[in-house]
């Protein structure tokens, strides 16, 4: 079966539209690991197999911030091991919760993050200059909780009254330090924390049992859950569960991990942008980009983050007309072709993109089918497309999680480079 060094010893001897040996192997049952694919102008190499799993490298606990729609850290890591050297730049123009941004920070890579959702720079640059546990506690021991201001939405039915009167009193605190310019590290991994813990399904988070934290529900549709569970939102203690989280975050950290986060924080770059529009990142200086755009309109971002956004005091309503959300595949190529010639442009020669897509509308688009050609007339190469395929977990099949027909979950990802 194709391995790490497979690639590696292709990657290293590729050049554009080379012959492409097709070998096809029964060693994994049912699973095709080498094929070949026209895709537009050249044959395309497809590497099918088990590059990383869930427990592979076992992740970062600095990683476990929930957000609809991500990878798993194993991904990115793969890429940057695979393609990168310490001290070189990866990047993420649809950074999401961050989690290319952390990975390549805790591998010595120095980061730039873009994306046009402004949760995701909150969710993101605090984890990269993480304060000690004991500045967290203190500052939360020092925030008024006493008096708040009233709520211009009723959340009655997420969370108890003493819980929103606290949630309150710490958004009119963030509000008021942001506004005089003295947020600092410490009132940002608050807010951070704070911003993760607003909902979920455990007594870990703020709200009454609730969807899972990577989205939240309507108003209306929470009435529902309550009635249904017979359940009505009890006391939770916000600074409690905040330093709790804390604590979490920051538990297999090692002093040298902690160390590559802070030193990447001090070059980090943050944009808060349209992918296509980067003009503050210098042409020619990524060296490697690992990503996943959305995926058309699968995901609702506005609806999923309403509460993070209220929190945040962020115009919900905003996002979704920022963020890709095309109906449709050819109004989607329009936006990832003026996205791919901006990487183009900021890719060192010789470096490299991994571009993840998926499987949209129940498997009947591959959405590799439109972005070959477009990193092909964006002036790319395409070394191939790596298909990491995996079994579903137990909790994948609870969720009725089944893209492949045999049981198997995978990832797509077009690898191009910039000819150097």
């Amino acid at each position: 079966m194709p391995t790490r060094e497979n690639i590696t010893a292709y990657l290293e001897t590729f050049t554009y539209n080379r012959e492409f040996q097709l070998t096809i192997t029964e060693e994994a049952p049912g699973c095709t690991v080498i094929e070949k694919r026209d895709l537009g102008e050249a044959a395309i190499p497809f590497f099918i197999n088990e590059y990383w799993t869930s427990r592979q490298r076992q992740t970062s606990s600095i990683q476990e911030i929930s957000y609809r729609a991500c990878f798993k850290p194993q991904l990115p890591r793969f890429f940057i091991e695979l393609l990168t050297a310490p001290g070189q730049t990866v990047y993420d123009p649809f950074a999401g919760r961050g989690t290319t941004v952390l990975e390549a920070a805790l591998m010595g890579r120095r980061v730039v993050a873009n994306d046009i959702n402004p949760l995701s720079r909150i969710l993101t640059a605090p984890r990269l200059d993480p304060p000690e546990p004991g500045e967290v506690e203190k500052r939360l021991h020092e925030i008024p909780f006493a008096e708040s201001e009233d709520n211009e939405v009723d959340l009655s039915m997420f969370y108890h009254p003493r819980t929103e009167a606290e949630l309150l009193a710490l958004r009119s605190y963030l509000r008021d330090k942001q506004a005089a310019g003295i947020e600092d590290s410490v009132d940002r991994w608050i807010r951070m924390g704070a911003t993760n813990r607003l909902t979920g399904h455990s007594r870990g988070f703020f709200s009454v049992y609730t969807m899972p934290p990577n989205q939240a529900v309507s108003a209306e549709r929470q009435r529902k859950i309550n009635l249904k569970r017979d359940q009505k939102p009890d006391y939770r203690n916000v600074k409690e569960l905040i330093s709790k989280k804390s604590r979490q975050l920051m538990r297999n950290m090692t002093a040298e991990q902690i160390a590559r986060l802070k030193e990447a924080s001090e070059s980090a770059v943050f944009l808060t942008k349209e992918a296509s529009q980067t003009s503050e990142i210098k042409a020619e200086s990524i060296n490697l980009t690992v990503t996943s755009p959305p995926f058309l309109d699968i995901v609702q971002y506005s609806a999923d983050n309403w509460l993070r956004c209220w929190f945040n005091r962020i115009a919900a309503d905003e996002i979704d007309k920022k963020i890709t959300m095309a109906p449709n595949l050819e109004k989607w190529a329009e936006v990832m072709r003026a996205v791919l010639k901006e990487l183009y442009r900021i890719t060192t020669p010789g470096g490299w993109v991994a571009f993840e897509v998926g499987e949209v509308r129940n498997g009947t688009i591959n959405l590799e089918d439109a972005v070959v050609p477009l990193g092909l007339q964006s002036g790319f190469q395409c070394a191939g497309v790596v298909v990491n395929r995996q079994e579903f977990t137990k909790t994948s099949n609870i969720w009725g999680v089944h893209n492949n027909r045999a049981g198997t979950n995978s990832n797509r990802i077009v690898l191009f480079t910039r000819p150097g």
